[in-house]
């Protein structure tokens, strides 16, 4: 291990670390500027200088590796004159020309440049450089590139190529000098750029900018620590606060998004909250006209407590139901289900992860005992020799996880994609089994079939840590390669090789996503998924495990705070008398323990009667469940509606009361991001209008129907789920703000105060002691294509918008890119039908139709396409068929059948 002394101070540094690396690390300040930490380090721009004794000049420290014995000084008359001479060459070339200016740019107060000149001295350059001015790039819709300004450091180059790992701007040479090749043109929709806005975060000038930066200067502001809203990575931001209104969002360096933010996050994570579409004020429905009218809150309470205490009085709790919202915090979420379960006195309480990843905490809890992603983002993409992608499509639905698996690759990781369509990481893949969608339990009894004939299982940990082999390599005999390929339309020698890759790993994670769960054989995929790893033995430790990918920023949280009919919070069982016992006593009330039904069962009863009343907190069935005309109906025959929501969405149109509540960035609470990792939310902005906590709300609508609820903060809600949840036992506000976590969050299982949290479940044993096998096999999905509706329909997600769009939707810029909704086809099977790439057609299932745009390629397969699910206009979801899960009954979005043919309009 090296030793060096810099400024006089003695260091031990590990080999290959450099100088700058080690002042930093002893807290000695070098000044910098094209350097960024793991992002760009091309030592050009010379203000890094360091003397080192016995080199004749200074020498760069962001490249200069620190040697044993080196004595290096950072701060001198001689290096002062070196860094004025590189300022003064970088500013002759900056088109501004001068510091006397700087008022002008949109980073002015935040510019780099500006601060190293100010520091030394340089007001002006002493030379002039002549040059064209050349024109400004601004047809991105959220990103402008000025040439006149740039300094030609290439950090933006560095954070798309060593950081986001796009690889779209890069820097090219005219005649001797080096240019920035931006994609910011009026062809920036031709590229590969994803708007993501790291390289702008990267400029230390002004050169290339948000322009959400026009609006602001740094000194107007402040910033408040808080979790993205949109998909389950979890990634840390700071709002950006200028009187009162949120005006930009910049990454933070978070555990799971290391400072990298997606286009949503950075540029549509805020615009909603001061929408002026926000309900601001209670509704209720008038019975003879059919409007909605102002109300105060003590109207609509006593309006909201009466009716369901009357409801609850004639029919029972099981008449009643309530819906939690996967987007909001862990204390909402756990005051919405004790309300149901101590107010409404039922269990008929569920949150969206029913129609997501329900088959994944079922499924998982089954096999191995926890319902949860097993290791960490940061372990699966840094740990892994080969990383196995099924039925997810990271690069657009959890982008930030999907930058840092293409780092992976690039970092020499393997990659096996299995998915129906060819995503972008396809591309990079060494193999890509492009399956017939539904087939998942027959690709994963093949992948077991070739991994016991190819002697690649761990016999040691099947043996010590498993049960029922045997019974499993008897069922999987059948599920030869070639079955497999003709079931799953795919070639045997690729699935081959697909499990020889997996199986002859030592570190090898799967990570999966909507494709396996949203099928009538969801959970069976779970588990099938499982059986490939504990097979193999790779779980329970670094770069391994199964890992479910959540789809929405607290649906992982929504689940563990027990928004389900059959758990309590943290996954205690209600059918446990012991458990249940126990939140009696807590709760101070007698609990039904009658079980509850599940959302997509609740629709049903609607329909038929058993459920009167419904209350909707945050989600939007008739935009997201699939077969709206069936959610529709349901809704129709409630006796009594109540939605708690931000904007009047398509469900709250059919309520008889809409309670007004608050966004993220109006409260204090925490999420739980898909690696069990609980993060703060802060409060950032108030916004007008007579809105108040959802907290408060599920307070008031308890005491008003007979349940004494005090009214208790975020931080007191928090520390009430750990004296109850012994996963969350030892988490706390007070800790999570704390030096300890330093703002790393804490992942559960983290059962006490003194607890580190859980990077890796599975350590030596499971959570269920030994690991089960699933003996599933496979079966066809319900709906199959025929002559009357020949194709199949996937449905998925975009980059450019999230959900129902109520976020996303609503962001300058998003609309621009990405604003209806579309059909993939088949390019093959576009041409029989005489449609063209960009027609209007006709898309009908035997439960609805819809009118969208064709794009046409070869992304899916001959008699496949597929839709997304965001969009009002062409809402996939009129299409899709609510055949349901046989265990954890959630609806097959993945496969039904459709016809597709030209509109009249086209």
């Amino acid at each position: 291990m090296p030793s060096i002394a810099i400024d006089g101070v003695r260091l031990e540094v590990s080999e290959r670390t450099t100088i700058l690396e080690a002042a930093r690390e002893a807290g000695i300040r070098i000044p910098t500027l094209c350097y960024l930490k793991d992002v760009n380090a091309i030592g050009s721009c010379r203000v890094c200088v360091v003397e080192v004794e016995g080199e004749e000049h200074p020498v760069p420290s962001c490249t200069t590796v620190a040697r044993d014995g080196m004595v290096v000084t950072t701060s001198s008359p001689k290096l002062a004159s070196y860094r004025r001479t590189a300022l003064d060459l970088i500013l002759s070339e900056h088109g501004l020309d001068s510091t006397r200016y700087c008022f002008s740019c949109v980073k002015n107060g935040a510019c780099e440049l500006a601060d190293l000149c100010r520091e030394y001295g340089v007001v002006e350059p002493s030379a002039r450089v002549e040059r064209k001015r050349e024109p400004v790039l601004d047809s991105n819709p959220f990103l402008v590139y000025d040439p006149n300004l740039c300094i030609a450091c290439q950090r933006c180059v560095g954070a798309c190529n060593n950081a986001a790992r796009n690889h779209t701007l890069r820097a090219g040479k005219r005649a001797a000098r080096t240019v920035i090749e931006a994609p910011f043109g009026e062809n920036w929709r031709d590229t590969t750029c994803e708007s993501c806005g790291n390289c702008a975060a990267a400029c230390p000038t002004g050169a290339l900018s948000a322009k959400r930066r026009a609006g602001y200067r740094v000194w107007e502001t402040e910033r408040v620590r808080t979790t993205c809203p949109h998909c389950g990575v979890g990634c840390q931001l700071n709002l950006v606060v200028k009187d009162g209104r949120i005006v930009d969002a910049e990454a933070a360096p978070g555990p799971a998004n290391k400072s990298l933010l997606c286009v949503k996050g950075r540029f549509a994570s805020y615009d909603f909250v001061g929408s002026p579409e926000r309900l601001r004020t209670p509704l209720v429905k008038n019975p003879e006209t059919g409007e909605f009218e102002p109300a105060t809150w003590d109207e609509a309470l006593d309006l909201v407590a009466s009716r369901f205490a009357d409801l609850k009085e004639r029919y029972g709790g099981e008449a009643l139901a309530a819906f939690a919202c996967a987007r909001s915090t862990n204390e909402d979420i756990y005051l919405l289900q004790k309300m149901a379960r101590t107010a409404f006195g039922t269990n008929n309480v569920d949150n969206c992860a029913r129609v997501c990843h329900a088959p994944s905490v079922s499924g998982l809890a089954a096999t191995l005992g926890s319902g949860a992603m097993t290791n960490t983002i940061e372990d699966v993409t840094r740990e892994a020799d080969v990383i196995m992608l099924v039925g997810s499509n990271p690069e657009e639905a959890h982008p930030v996880f999907g930058m840092q698996i293409r780092a992976a690759v690039e970092n020499g990781a393997k990659l096996i994609v299995v998915d129906p369509r060819d995503i972008r990481l396809t591309e990079r893949a060494d193999v890509h089994l492009k399956l017939r969608p539904g087939t998942n339990v027959a690709f994963a009894n093949g992948m077991v079939h070739i991994l016991i004939n190819e002697g690649l299982v761990d016999r040691e940990f099947i043996e010590e840590r498993t049960e029922g082999f045997d019974r499993l390599a008897r069922m999987v005999q059948e599920y030869t390669p070639e079955r497999v390929a003709e079931i799953c339309g795919i070639d045997a020698r690729d699935l081959v090789s697909a499990a020889k890759l997996y199986g002859s790993a030592e570190r090898a994670p799967i990570i999966y996503c909507l494709g396996v769960t949203e099928h009538s054989s969801g959970t069976e995929g779970v588990m099938s998924l499982s059986n490939i790893a504990m097979v193999c033995g790779k779980l329970g430790r670094p770069g391994c495990g199964v890992n479910p990918v959540r789809g929405q920023n607290n649906v992982q949280g929504a689940c563990d705070m027990g928004a389900t009919p059959g758990d309590f919070p943290g996954y205690q069982k209600l059918t446990n008398p012991e458990v249940a016992e126990k939140f009696e006593r807590a709760w101070s009330t007698e609990l039904s323990r009658v079980p509850g039904l599940m959302a997509t069962e609740c629709f049903p009863a609607m329909v038929d009667g058993r459920i009167k009343g419904l209350f909707v907190f945050g989600e939007d069935p008739v935009r997201t469940d699939p077969d709206t005309g069936h959610v529709i109906k349901a809704l129709e025959a409630l006796d009594f509606l109540v939605v708690d929501d931000l904007f009047m969405t398509e469900t709250a149109r059919y309520a008889d009361v809409i309670l007004p509540g608050r966004s993220y960035a109006e409260k204090e609470g925490t999420f739980t991001n898909t690696e069990r990792r609980v993060q703060r939310v802060r409060k950032a902005v108030d916004i007008g209008g007579d809105t108040l906590l959802d907290t408060d709300i599920f307070t008031e609508i308890m005491n008003r129907m007979g349940y004494p609820q005090p009214h208790l903060s975020a931080a007191q809600i928090m520390d009430e789920i750990a004296s109850l949840t012994p996963s969350y036992g030892g988490i706390s506000h007070a800790r999570l703000d704390g030096t300890e976590v330093a703002g790393q969050g804490l992942q559960w299982p983290c059962p006490n105060r003194d607890h580190p949290g859980t990077a890796i479940l599975h350590v030596g044993s499971f959570s269920r002691g030994i690991g089960a096998y699933s003996t599933a096999e496979y079966r066809e999905a319900t709906e199959q294509p025929d002559g009357d509706y020949p194709f199949i329909l996937m449905t998925g997600r975009i980059l450019y918008q999230y959900n129902a769009c109520a976020m996303t939707g609503r962001a300058e810029g998003i609309n621009e890119v990405a604003p209806s909704s579309f059909i993939e086809m088949n390019e093959r099977d576009a041409s029989a039908l005489g449609i063209a790439d960009g027609d209007r057609v006709k898309v009908a299932s035997r439960r609805g139709e819809v009118e969208t745009t064709a794009r046409v390629s070869d992304k899916t397969s001959p008699g496949e396409t597929w839709m997304p699910f965001h969009f009002q206009d062409g809402n996939s979801n009129w299409l899709t068929i609510a055949a349901l899960d046989t265990i954890a009954k959630t609806p097959e979005y993945k496969v039904c059948a459709v016809r597709v043919e030209r509109a009249k309009t086209s």
